[in-house]
């Protein structure tokens, strides 16, 4: 009667266990990270000493939960951690190009439309050099060019300090993570094989791994007690994480702007190449707002040099020789400016005497002058820009496809929880009803006495 007891009570033990996933299932359903619990099964024996044949054996005894295990595809998983990475630095680079675009600006108020406008002025001034409205309104374009030229450096700064900035957050992140991931390791090693504690703390490290992977392309091992070693993708003389011990990383900026990531590699620590991810991202646009910048610097400083050298040749209202009319200091286009605001200090004659012969020659400057230049840079950044973009679109659908592939495997169907809810509750109902009958036999037995 005892064995009985035992059963239904076993029974009851492991359909509680049971149902209690289900619920853990249910209520979870939509939080993030969460991989859906099962339990695992199995029948209970117990060894008798002797049995009617003169030989010990293993008798039914009930049934025992023996772990909470959680639904898992590595393969799926890893396909995740890739797809993130590659969304991750697509987007981060098509944020910030987007931004280079504007700063490069195309519009009415850009540096090419304020050349054009520059060079349409003189051409009026050719035709009447000595109409005052005319000399000014020179010396009005010549400004607003150089004006335009310093709001593009200034923006592409901004837009150099700003992927700096989101770059230390991402690596602060980074690092607050991976210090997280080494005490979930410890708490993994010391939580109980199978058991529900264990379970959530997985999905706390499969959360982690997610985030960094977002940030830094990686390469994960799950090791067989539960904790994680992090590498860089693709260099295995590099470490992020090895059981509770944690590697840093940092970033650092060069004086253009451009940004690089060290982390330990082998016995120090080193530049990591190609690192992947929101990060890499970073690393990668940082590098192509330097070179507009360089190019934007150029730009200006060969147009000034042009100016004044026109300039310089010609003769001013006064008849005296043509004095610098822009000056620029050593931060290239930021500080290109205008040196001269008197009307009268326009070169529009040449030395020959012809009042409009220097104003026809400024013409020269225009072939493959400041003017193509800037044009071929907006529109080299544009067809980037739009490039990235593309490949940005189509590294967000791959990522939202692995997600959506490793949820049909992790994920909570509550159609499939109702009917393994009906058929535990059942089985404990069952458990439940042989403790009644132990218990209604042992009366019986008792009352025939």
């Amino acid at each position: 009667m005892s064995d009985l007891l035992s059963i239904g009570a076993s029974g009851v033990a492991a359909y509680k266990t049971a149902l209690a996933a289900i619920s853990d299932n249910v209520a979870n359903s939509e939080t993030p990270g969460f991989a859906r619990r099962s339990t695992a099964q199995q029948e209970q024996n117990v060894s008798v000493p002797m049995l009617p044949t003169y030989r010990s054996g293993m008798v039914f005894a009930g049934t025992q939960i023996t772990a909470i295990t959680r639904a898992y595809d590595e393969f799926r998983d890893q396909e995740v951690h890739a797809a993130s990475a590659e969304a991750g630095s697509a987007d981060a680079r098509a944020r910030w190009m987007l931004t280079a675009e504007n700063s490069l600006d195309d519009s009415d108020t850009g540096v090419g439309t304020r050349l054009t406008a520059f060079f349409n002025a003189a051409d009026t001034l050719a035709a009447d050099p000595g109409n005052d409205m005319s000399r000014r309104a020179f010396i009005s374009a010549l400004d607003e060019a150089a004006a335009a030229f310093r709001t593009s450096a200034q923006g592409l700064a901004t837009a150099a300090a700003g992927i700096s900035k989101e770059a230390q957050t991402s690596v602060d992140a980074l690092n607050a993570n991976l210090t997280a991931l080494g005490k979930l390791n410890l708490a993994i090693l010391r939580s109980e094989n199978g058991s529900a504690a264990q379970a959530s703390l997985l999905d706390q490290r499969d959360k982690l791994v997610d985030d960094i992977s977002s940030v830094i392309n990686v390469d994960t091992t799950f090791e067989a007690d539960g904790t994680v070693t992090l590498k860089f993708a693709g260099n295995s003389d590099s470490m992020l994480l090895k059981g509770v011990a944690t590697y840093p990383v940092s970033i650092a900026q060069a004086g253009n702007g451009q940004l690089s990531l060290y982390g330990t590699l082998g016995d120090g620590s080193g530049a990591i190449a190609l690192p992947g991810g929101a990060l890499g991202g970073l690393i990668d646009v940082s590098a192509v707002v330097a070179d507009r910048r360089a190019t934007l610097d150029g730009i200006a400083t060969d147009f000034a040099a042009a100016i004044n050298s026109w300039s310089a040749a010609g003769v001013d209202a006064n008849g005296a020789a043509g004095q610098p009319l822009l000056a620029i200091g050593a931060t290239g286009a930021a500080s290109l400016a205008i040196a001269v605001t008197d009307p009268d200090a326009v070169p529009a004659a040449s030395t020959d005497g012809t009042s409009n012969g220097n104003l026809i020659a400024l013409q020269s400057l225009r072939s493959g002058g400041a003017e193509d230049r800037m044009a071929a840079l907006v529109a080299g950044h544009a067809q980037a820009t739009a490039s990235v973009r593309a490949e940005a679109d189509v590294t967000a659908t791959r990522r939202d496809g692995a997600l959506a592939s490793r949820d049909e495997v992790t994920g909570v169907d509550l159609d499939r929880e109702a009917a393994e809810l009906l058929r535990f509750q059942q089985a404990y109902n069952g458990s439940a009803r042989i403790i009644q009958v132990a218990r209604e036999t042992l009366q019986s037995i008792l009352d025939l006495f």
